[in-house]
């Protein structure tokens, strides 16, 4: 009898629910049981999950790897798919691998060079692929400069942490003085220039942001599957155009995300951002880790986390092109059960069965996890 696989998810993003729904509808019908750590206590995940654990906090780095190493061994992990303390980590492998447990991440060479941005662009510029005009500042008289050598381009200036996820600190620049129309409606990601110098000048530590033009649509979002062997299996291109989402497999932007994760080594999953500068499509960033949207692939016909597990385990797929491309469709919110206050007894370690496990059931509570629906 073919066992389970153990996967762990730790610290993750309440849409990887549906990577581990997919994990458990597996088309191999391997049976699936899935271990996830977090910090809050009302993540999604948590009760998405088989077992589950809060995380200490304060944890450095290197105490959290320690953490890790006795999780994968008292649950017995096969997969740990790390998103907090990445680049600790993977450092790690070997001991991870003494351990019986595969990590499904790139080499922290590969790692540590799009940790920042900054150091990210020089990189892959290097190699071929286009980047937007970028200025790193660091205080007042730097983001002035750099925002007036964009505006003679007439171009509108933003700005985001030289390192960072998701989106947080992307501000817009406007000279437009602050007034009553800016409190009125929902709030926007707009910054009044003169503000943020104030804000600049009387901060007593200088900040470390990436100032550039501000880059338009539409947005395309290429995951990737590739292999130890820097070998890229599988690339779908995510297009979002406003509400509007899609796929493609056109060259323009797949072309450079292969030079990218291929000349890089980012193995596993991982996900490469583009936009337009002008008429060019243009690097925007790379995350070395599974997207959260990385689900919306499943309107391919592909099981793009279960491919990832299966080459992590030493299961090549091989090279995997989606039967079909998906209609259009927009991401809407859902309910997803969460855990009570406390997290209840679990099913005993020893006695987990080896038919494919389901999800916790509903709870008083819930949260909202975004959804793809047709268009």
């Amino acid at each position: 009898m073919v066992s389970r696989v153990r996967v762990w998810l730790n610290r993750t993003y309440a849409e990887n629910v549906f990577f581990m729904d997919q994990l458990r509808r597996n088309p191999s019908d391997r049976a699936v049981e899935i271990h996830a750590t977090h910090g809050d206590a009302d993540s999604p995940v948590l009760a998405a999950a088989d077992t589950a654990e809060l995380e200490p906090e304060g944890l450095s780095p290197a105490g959290y790897v320690e953490y890790a190493l006795a999780q994968c061994r008292r649950r017995g992990i096969d997969v740990f798919v790390p998103r907090l303390h990445q680049s600790a980590i993977v450092a790690h492998r070997a001991e991870f691998e003494a351990v019986g447990t595969a990590l499904l991440a790139p080499p922290p060479e590969a790692v540590a060079v799009f940790q920042d941005k900054v150091v990210a662009y020089e990189a892959v510029q290097a190699v071929g692929v286009p980047v937007p005009p970028w200025f790193r500042v660091r205080d007042a008289d730097e983001l002035l400069a750099a925002v007036e050598e964009l505006e003679a381009g007439d171009h509108r200036a933003c700005f985001k942490p030289a390192s960072g996820a998701g989106g947080v600190g992307f501000r817009m620049i406007t000279r437009s003085p602050f007034s009553l129309t800016h409190l009125s409606g929902f709030p926007t990601p707009y910054v009044q220039l003169d503000l943020v110098l104030d804000a600049l000048r009387r901060s007593e530590e200088p900040v470390d942001w990436l100032v550039m033009p501000r880059l338009e649509q539409p947005e395309v979002s290429v995951d990737c599957l590739t292999g130890p062997d820097n070998r890229v299996r599988l690339a779908i291109g995510r297009v979002k155009n406003g509400r509007r989402r899609g796929f493609t497999l056109q060259e323009q932007w797949l072309e450079p995300a292969r030079l990218v994760v291929e000349g890089f080594g980012l193995h596993y999953l991982s996900n490469v951002q583009f936009r337009m500068f002008g008429d060019t499509p243009v690097l925007m960033d790379v995350n070395t880790r599974p997207a959260g949207g990385l689900h919306q692939l499943s309107l391919c016909g592909v099981n793009v986390p279960w491919l990832a597990v299966q080459l992590a385990l030493g299961e090549d797929p091989g090279t995997v092109t989606p039967p079909f491309l998906g209609q259009d469709y927009t991401v809407v919110a859902g309910p997803r059960p969460l855990r009570p206050v406390s997290i209840p007894q679990q099913r005993p370690e020893t006695e987990a069965p080896l038919l494919p496990a389901v999800p916790a059931p509903a709870q008083p509570g819930s949260v909202q996890t975004g959804a793809a629906l047709p268009l």
